[in-house]
């Protein structure tokens, strides 16, 4: 344990690999697991039923693992589970699961939390994913691979954003964000799509012409929704980035942002 500060407070019944660095001062509880290669910074609090995989960075006054701001939590044994290659910067917040949410808290790998960022109690978070500045989620949001969202954006508990969707600077959330989409405003619309995003991500010109198809067929004819999808599926059925469309879209509980 040559890598933790000493006067950073480690419960001896945590589970740290030998190569993990702790910096001054970070409190790390008895149910904490870190695996290789990550650093801890100074200031840290890590508690709770968290799990933090290889070659995560966490930095100074970052809050991992506290209970989950609902009324109707009561000290179940619930988790943070974090995948790897993360970067979690100052004054994050990611709180624990719920028993009535499954549990659960789950981060994928190679996210970047930008300062004051918030994840709330049963989110799930998937891979390569932005929240920038003062970024909040509600409790039991689900956000697919490649989101970004700008600063101090907000989505409302239980929405779906899905996947290289882009939520604009400011933005309130309160119904689902369908994939590829952009979204901004006060309640936010869609605005088009995320082409920068997907070109960045090797989309090919034909993958990102059928989405500009299908963006066209869903929200800018007069099709019922219904409709719309019966049409995507007849035209485009077994191209994937379509068929993961409509397939979220069958999905949704809270409905679209439109």
């Amino acid at each position: 344990m040559s890598q933790v500060h000493p006067t950073a407070v480690v419960h001896p019944d945590a589970q740290i690999h030998e190569t993990v660095e702790i910096g001054p001062y970070s409190v790390i509880g008895p149910k904490v697991k870190i695996g290789p290669g990550s650093h801890v910074g100074p200031h840290v609090v890590i508690e709770g039923r968290t799990t933090l995989g290889a070659r995560n960075r966490v930095f100074q006054f970052s809050s991992l693992g506290a209970a989950p701001q609902d009324l109707k939590y009561g000290g179940e044994d619930t988790e943070l589970i974090i995948g790897d290659e993360n970067q979690i910067r100052e004054f994050t917040t990611l709180h624990i699961g719920t028993a009535g949410g499954g549990g659960v808290t789950r981060i994928g790998n190679r996210n970047l939390f930008m300062a004051n960022s918030h994840v709330a109690h049963d989110c799930v978070v998937g891979n390569g994913c932005i929240l920038a500045n003062s970024a909040a989620l509600g409790g039991h949001v689900m956000v697919e691979d490649h989101v970004i969202f700008s600063g101090l954006t907000a989505v409302h508990q239980f929405t779906r954003i899905g996947k290289h969707a882009f939520v604009a600077g400011g933005a309130m959330v309160v119904m689902d964000v369908p994939p590829y989409c952009m979204a901004q405003g006060d309640r936010a619309e869609l605005v088009g799509l995320n082409t920068v995003g997907l070109e960045r991500h090797g989309f090919t010109e034909a993958q990102i012409g059928r989405i500009k198809e299908a963006y066209k067929i869903l929200f800018r004819s007069k099709l019922q929704m219904a409709e719309a999808l019966a049409r995507l599926k007849a035209e485009f059925s077994g191209q994937p980035e379509i068929d993961h469309l409509v397939d979220f879209i069958s999905q949704s509980k809270r409905g679209l942002t439109r």
